[in-house]
């Protein structure tokens, strides 16, 4: 029998969206360690809010909004809002009920630059690599270390001179800029539009960009990330804070660290600064000139290193081709910081239903 093609309007709806989502969705594995990641965060973000005044958007849906941005490609607040409103699945990972209303997107901006001053995006990692269903997975003694160029919201054209000596772009919107034959450097010269943002280029072959660079440290048994940050873009930025997340991520110890890396950190200064810090040097050796020699890479854990080390590219890359640090839509080195260490905790988080499903 054939049925009724009939809009059935009701006034009311009784079912709850819990009962909507599939028991079996990996999102829900996911949300169930958000909420207790968040719960113990709860302090740190007590000391962010006054006791008085109006009520803000709670810190606990502005990073649940943040994820899903990250986990489902939304490009802007106003996309991301735009799906709360009427996804249903959106609502619930939020906390959001059916009838509840739906934030102006510059309001949710607004609020979430409010937890740029207390370093969130860096507590929410390390809040989610402390929970027991993540901890497991992680090793304390063998690391990996990498950085990836992460292009800046700012356009070559408005890389002026900074003493205004050279010529403006014409009017008009869009307006066009011959700068071929030019002699641009960071030193003289300076976005207008990003002035954190620094003209870098990957190779000799490479076209040279506006860029930010991003550096994450993984552990080496299931590749999880465990410290990220981003930096100005410059030739000693990868090696600078490599031994900066080192000392984060096992300040003091005098305990026998692994650390591989590819050629970019084979310099004699970047590995006597790991011996000095009780850490084994597992870089890639240069073919001429190389810091480190056969007492390293003789040994069966160097070439096990040298393995694992590249599966940093694939938080990098899901980063880029989901998460939206391709090309950040945000400026400023804080804001870029804060996007590229939440996309790398949201990377971690996107791996535990697999993970977990095959323990």
């Amino acid at each position: 029998m054939r049925g009724p093609d009939q809009k059935s309007g009701s006034l009311f709806s009784y079912v709850d969206p819990e009962e909507r989502i599939p028991q079996k969705h990996p999102i829900r594995v996911i949300k169930a360690i958000v909420d207790d990641v968040l719960v113990s965060l709860d302090a740190e973000f007590e000391r962010l809010y006054e006791g008085t005044g109006r009520h803000s958007i709670a810190p606990e849906r502005l990073l649940r909004a943040s994820l899903l941005q990250a986990f489902y490609s939304l490009r802007s607040e106003r996309q991301l809002m735009e799906q709360i409103g009427y996804n249903i699945l959106f609502r619930w990972f939020v906390g959001l009920g059916i009838d509840d209303p739906v934030w102006d997107h510059s309001t949710f901006s607004k609020n979430r630059d409010r937890l740029l001053d207390a370093d969130v995006a860096a507590k929410f990692l390390e809040a989610v690599l402390r929970h027991p269903k993540v901890k497991r997975f992680l090793s304390d003694d063998h690391f990996s270390v990498d950085g990836t160029l992460v292009e800046a919201w700012a356009s070559l054209k408005c890389f002026r001179a900074k003493d205004g000596s050279d010529e403006p772009p014409a009017p008009g919107r869009n307006g066009e800029r011959d700068f071929h034959g030019e002699k641009r450097a960071n030193d003289t010269h300076e976005s207008r539009t990003d002035p954190e943002a620094k003209l870098f280029r990957k190779g000799s072959s490479q076209p040279a960009k506006l860029y930010f660079m991003g550096h994450a440290l993984i552990e080496n048994r299931n590749g999880l990330v465990v410290q990220a940050d981003a930096t100005q873009a410059t030739g000693k930025a990868e090696r600078q804070a490599a031994l900066a997340m080192i000392d984060r991520q096992d300040p003091g110890s005098e305990r026998r660290l692994t650390l591989a890396a590819d050629k970019g950190y084979d310099t004699a200064d970047f590995v006597a600064d790991l011996r000095q810090k009780c850490v084994t040097p597992h870089v890639a050796a240069k073919v001429t000139g190389s810091a480190i020699d056969g007492r390293t890479t003789r040994h069966e854990s160097y070439r096990v290193s040298q393995r694992k080390r590249k599966l940093v590219e694939e938080a990098f890359g899901w980063g880029k081709t989901i998460a939206g640090l391709a090309k950040v839509k945000v400026r400023g080195l804080a804001r870029v910081r804060f996007k590229f260490t939440f996309a790398m905790a949201a990377y971690n988080l996107i791996r535990m239903p697999r993970l977990l499903a095959a323990a």
